[in-house]
């Protein structure tokens, strides 16, 4: 099947040209399919997120599949049960889409742990650096070991490694927290030092900055281990996020949403993410048809966000953003000190095309509006 991309400008810096070539329906001129659904990055860019301007492209993007040199994919996961869930999913989902096409395709789970998950006796942020829970599986997939590789892309830094790129963002899920007590049904009803834990920092901040009677204890582990610790009273509260307990089917009567006023959720929850190789053609073309335009979009603005902070598992930073019925995409971030002693917000609107723009302007301005005392004071704490 032959594809022809008519020439058009792109002057984004973003995975977003996707929502441009919708735009101006571009077609496969044999079946009339829409090109944005069928381009592989590496003809358009000369890297992932950098666009050759007024290209003609050209390409056979089944040839890889015909010539029957690769009909298993193999794919790296964490081990955890929500991990095994989302690798479960994207596997199940490659699979049904190659059956529609009469192709054989076979999706092998390799588990990999990381240090996120081995080291369990300290917090996230007294480990330190980035990548806690990606830099095994990264490592594995450029040694060849795995193919693609499931992420939540909350635990994924927003720079990636040389030779990986971000193949797909599936549909998101909600991405709102939940509050779980056995005895009150909102943070606003604890009693006075009340003991929640949360080994996020973003959480922490959050309620010490409106709630500063309560205490917040650290509280590692899985989302199964972290439920039993409930369970077993060590705690009298937590916070989840709620796509996590979608997810494994996990349901509680007593469960609190909380909007985003009351707790904003982290940069990219609820999002599942897929890498692949760089120069994997294969895995790309069928990664690719996973790939949902508008999550990526949210999520790209986002972590444009994040990176303009410098942001990490040190860094209480929240971030959302999300997309209206008129086509408008709409961010709220926050900056706070994890003793919720001073709390920095903003919100921004604008269109899609402009998502890293957002995300970047958002970042730059509590920056300032923190201050650089803030980036000194998580340096040396």
């Amino acid at each position: 099947m032959l594809f022809f991309a008519v020439a058009c400008s792109l002057d984004s810096h973003s995975y977003s040209s996707r929502f441009f070539l919708e735009g101006k329906k571009s077609s496969c001129v044999a079946c009339h399919v829409r090109l944005w659904q069928q381009i592989p990055k590496k003809q358009v860019w000369n890297r992932v997120y950098k666009y050759k301007i007024r290209k003609e492209i050209c390409f056979n993007i089944e040839a890889s599949l015909s010539n029957g040199d690769k009909n298993c994919l193999v794919l790296g996961t964490r081990g955890s049960p929500l991990a095994l869930a989302q690798a479960n999913q994207v596997r199940e989902s490659l699979e049904k889409l190659a059956a529609s096409q009469n192709i054989l395709l076979k999706v092998e789970i390799k588990i990999i742990h990381t240090t996120g998950d081995t080291v369990l006796d300290k917090s996230l942020a007294d480990i330190g650096g980035k990548g806690l829970f990606t830099k095994e599986i990264d490592m594995a997939q450029l040694r060849g070991e795995i193919d693609i590789a499931v992420h939540s892309l909350k635990d994924v830094p927003t720079w990636l490694p040389s030779g990986i790129v971000l193949g797909a963002v599936l549909p998101r899920e909600d991405t709102r927290d939940v509050f779980l007590c056995y005895h009150s049904n909102s943070l606003s009803t604890l009693p006075n030092r009340a003991v929640i834990g949360t080994a996020s920092l973003r959480r922490q901040a959050q309620i010490l900055a409106k709630y500063p009677h309560l205490q917040v204890i650290n509280f590692r582990g899985n989302l199964q281990t972290r439920l039993k610790k409930l369970e077993q009273r060590q705690v009298d509260a937590t916070l989840l996020a709620l796509a996590g307990m979608r997810r494994l089917g996990l349901e509680y009567p007593f469960a609190h949403v909380l909007s985003f006023d009351e707790m904003l959720p982290a940069v990219a929850q609820g999002a599942i993410g897929v890498t692949i190789r760089e120069d994997d053609e294969v895995a790309y073309s069928w990664i690719s048809q996973l790939d949902d335009a508008h999550s990526r979009i949210c999520i790209e603005c986002e972590r444009s966000f994040l990176s303009s902070l410098d942001g990490s598992c040190r860094t209480p930073i929240a971030g959302q953003a999300w997309i209206t019925e008129n086509n408008k995409l709409h961010f709220r971030g926050l900056v706070a000190y994890p003793d919720g002693s001073s709390l920095v917000e903003t919100s921004k609107v604008g269109d899609l095309m402009n998502n890293i723009e957002i995300g970047k302007q958002a970042g730059e301005e509590l920056r300032v509006k923190i201050g650089d005392n803030f980036f000194e004071y998580l340096r040396v704490t």
